[in-house]
């Protein structure tokens, strides 16, 4: 009974319930549960339609009602028509909202760096939690066009570089590698996508413009937690549907023996093994797709 999954599983539920505070009437000592502090958090500084918090948080429209009332009734909000669209609502944080705003996220940083002070081993802890969110989140992951020189975007590379330095037997210096160019990757001759888990990063994939008759897939890349949840196939469905939209009709990549698991998807997916087509000292396989 001690190794059955279930009984892990609800341990490890009953533990992040009294760890997070879900229980708790004044959630951080804020003198509020944790739904309406949930709800303050997904407000946020910038405001944010009421729709898009129901959808967000997945919360009954009454629920969300009710919660919703009580932080306007304490002062820290203020419900206001869409000026875009009058069936909206937009739900804006009150100067006292800014000031509880930060007092959560004060205490939240605090409350989660005192959780990774105590573990002897955090790199670990943070990993298996990445895991863990991955697998609850899959379903909101959300793929965003970016550009490939913003911050999240170069999260990703950067972690892609390092993973290719581990994974080759030659490693991997970006400098030696294919030149690729940021304007190549934005439209009208490219693009650039992030897959955003609950606002960090955890994957990319870019679309290369060229002027040789085809475009190119490049630093198609996932999280180590979130792999094996689709969020690769699902990214290059869509690169290959922003190629379509800007009229792009043959795609080609080039990958390396030592990804196994990238050939395979490329073939599970429709792409075609053609011969070499570029003096990167990298690849050693060569793919092909007509969109």
């Amino acid at each position: 009974m001690y190794s059955d999954p279930v009984s892990r599983i609800r341990r490890f539920n009953r533990a992040v319930t009294t760890e997070t505070g879900v229980l708790d009437q004044s959630f951080l000592g804020r003198g509020r549960p944790i739904g309406a502090a949930r709800v303050l958090n997904a407000i946020g500084p910038a405001g944010r339609s009421v729709s898009d918090i129901r959808e967000a948080l997945e919360l009954d429209t009454g629920l969300l009602s009710r919660l919703l009332r009580g932080l306007e009734e304490e002062g820290l909000i203020a419900l206001v028509e869409d000026r875009r669209d009058r069936r909206r609502r937009i739900a804006a944080l009150t100067e006292a909202g800014h000031a509880e705003y930060a007092a959560y996220e004060r205490l939240s940083d605090d409350r989660a760096r005192l959780l990774l002070d105590r573990h002897p081993h955090p790199d670990r802890l943070l990993a298996a939690m990445d895991l863990v969110a991955s697998a609850l989140g899959r379903d909101r992951i959300e793929l965003r066009e970016a550009d490939p020189d913003s911050p999240a975007a170069l999260h990703c590379l950067e972690s892609y570089y390092a993973e290719l330095a581990a994974r080759f037997d030659m490693g991997f210096d970006p400098a030696r590698a294919a030149r690729l160019d940021a304007s190549d990757m934005r439209p009208p001759r490219g693009a650039f996508l992030v897959a955003l888990s609950d606002g960090l990063p955890s994957g990319c994939v870019g679309l290369k413009g060229t002027d040789k008759g085809y475009a190119e897939i490049k630093r198609l890349w996932t999280a180590p937690a979130a792999r094996g949840l689709g969020l690769a196939k699902r990214l290059m469905h869509e690169i290959e549907t922003r190629a379509r939209s800007l009229d792009v009709t043959t795609l080609r990549l080039d990958t390396n023996s030592a990804l196994p698991e990238a050939a395979q998807l490329y073939r599970r997916t429709g792409w075609t093994e053609i011969g070499r087509f570029n003096d990167d000292p990298y690849p050693d396989l060569f793919f092909e797709k007509r969109v």
